[in-house]
């Protein structure tokens, strides 16, 4: 089994963590790993945002988070649990992901709410 890489404080750059953060799947990931106390499992995120995720894919999308330098992975037994690395990162880049996150959090809100109106004018042409 290759050891997994993870890269020095020193070598995180901010284009490595908006290349890795520009997917929607790994920024969904990485949103839910940076709100929680505790490391999930890969197995986690076979559901992201409605999507059913291949354990290949899901396996890139955690490989390019961690190379990135925003995940930290460690292997229990078959298991890989990933954790975030926003405090070290917000001691690197100060603000940097919490205005990613933020715009995440509005640009997630306002593509829900389109689709709600939508269906709600469906409905009315419907009727």
């Amino acid at each position: 089994m290759r050891p997994l890489t993870h890269p020095s404080l020193e070598d995180i750059t901010v284009e490595g963590i908006l290349h890795a953060l520009s997917d929607p799947v790994r920024v969904a990931i990485f949103a839910e790993l940076a709100g929680s106390a505790c490391a999930h499992t890969c197995s986690n995120f076979l559901q992201v945002s409605d999507r059913s995720i291949p354990k290949s894919t899901l396996s890139q999308h955690f490989r390019a988070l961690r190379e990135a330098g925003l995940i930290r992975s460690e292997r229990h037994g078959v298991e890989m649990h990933n954790s975030s690395r926003r405090e070290e990162i917000e001691q690197r880049f100060p603000g940097l992901l919490a205005a990613i996150m933020n715009a995440h959090r509005i640009q997630s809100t306002s593509r829900s709410r389109p689709a709600k109106r939508q269906a709600a004018t469906s409905k009315a042409k419907a009727g």
